[in-house]
């Protein structure tokens, strides 16, 4: 799957980067195939504490995320740079959110059209068993935003996202495979609020097996994770010193496993994970389900 990205919430509360980590922890090397894709994600973030800068529990309830990413790409069919193939995708994202606490009850919520991710530059190489891949994205806050509201879908700013993943057969049949993708998400200042949003750093990873009983149809199957961590403090002159330099991290192990139609040029896959260790942010369960079909 391509990198996507998932609208954020008011930066004065920030407590995750903009992509929804995890979403390229298989296959993480390899670039959009030849000719025109379309991909459809289905998220589900059901996150039941919210925890501080020590791991303590701020608060207990559900904090639930929903979201469908429709990616469409393309791929060349020659080399165009280095040796490298090239690409390019558009995701339009529809969210569902909403806040609960144990405590207060429904603390808002909201739906609808979020933020637009452009990948206007994709690159990617096939070194015998290693497969690379570089990437340039933008999100554009197209979703709505509202300064103090409890509705919004778009995260009010704008962000620089660079990207780079690595896939290694670990065997001369392609059978086993080990995958790392990192992104680093640069942020502009948020629209009304003036709030600088503290920079993301996202590392996905996983270890995958493929059973060829079925040449038609493989089968791959293994273990993932993705760790997640704020890198730079948030700025702005409505912060206090300490809600500057706090920065949230989050960890997540999980399995994995897909199916793909070679003839059909078309895949689904299933995700999940549990999240552990975090640090100011909420902490909880991540399901992802997508299908893909190349034309």
């Amino acid at each position: 799957m391509l990198a996507c990205i998932l609208a954020a919430g008011d930066a004065s509360a920030q407590v995750r980067g903009v992509y929804p980590a995890g979403m390229n922890v298989t296959n993480a090397g390899v670039a959009p195939a030849p000719g025109f894709a379309y991909s459809n994600l289905f998220i589900v973030n059901s996150r039941d504490e919210r925890v501080g800068p020590a791991g303590e529990t701020l608060a207990t309830g559900e904090q639930s995320i929903l979201l469908d990413l429709n990616t469409f790409a393309w791929g060349s069919e020659d080399v165009v740079f280095s040796g490298a193939r090239f690409g390019a995708t558009a995701t339009i994202i529809l969210s569902k959110n909403s806040l609960t606490s144990d405590i207060e009850g429904s603390l808002g919520g909201g739906s609808g059209l979020g933020d637009l991710f452009i990948q206007p530059v994709i690159l990617g190489w096939t070194k015998g068993q290693i497969d690379l891949r570089a990437a340039y994205g933008i999100v554009a806050p197209t979703g709505r935003f509202e300064a103090g509201s409890d509705d919004n879908v778009g995260s009010g700013y704008w962000t620089h996202a660079l990207s780079s993943g690595a896939t290694y057969q670990l065997s001369e049949d392609r059978s086993n495979s080990v995958s790392v993708f990192a992104m680093y998400e640069l942020h502009e200042k948020q629209e009304t609020t003036h709030i600088h949003p503290g920079d993301t750093l996202t590392v996905d990873a996983s270890w995958m097996r493929v059973t060829t009983r079925r040449p038609d149809r493989p089968i791959q199957f293994g273990a993932v994770g993705y760790a997640q961590w704020q890198t730079t403090d948030r700025r702005g002159s409505d912060l206090t010193p300490a809600e500057e330099d706090e920065h949230y991290r989050v960890y997540a192990l999980g399995l994995a496993t897909s199916i793909a139609w070679p003839v059909h040029r078309s895949s689904l896959a299933l995700k999940l994970f549990r999240e552990f260790d975090a640090r100011s942010t909420f902490e909880g369960y991540s399901i992802h389900v997508s299908a893909a079909v190349t034309f």
